[in-house]
């Protein structure tokens, strides 16, 4: 346990910031699945939508350490090729 102020301070700083990141780690768990969702029924426009929505939420909880820089673009990444293949799928 934190005996001085301003350890005690931190740990309550720390609480506030683990709650406001948490919210935050599960709307972007959300969008993703979506996408995942839409990749997975075919639906190529709801997919794109969903990526339009996903993408700047994953790159703002990158900027805001909630996760890894390089998770988040390879998140983007794969999930933006699965997106790219489905339409190659369309096409044949």
């Amino acid at each position: 346990m934190a005996n001085t102020t301003s350890a005690k301070k931190a740990t309550r700083k720390i609480a506030r910031r683990t709650i406001v990141n948490k919210s935050r780690r599960t709307q972007m768990r959300g969008s993703i699945r979506v996408v995942e969702e839409a990749i997975k029924s075919g639906d190529r426009e709801a997919a794109l939508k969903a990526m339009a929505k996903a993408e700047p939420e994953l790159m703002k909880a990158a900027q805001r350490n909630i996760v890894h820089k390089n998770l988040a673009s390879r998140k983007v990444s794969r999930l933006v090729h699965q997106i790219a293949k489905l339409d190659k799928v369309v096409a044949q």
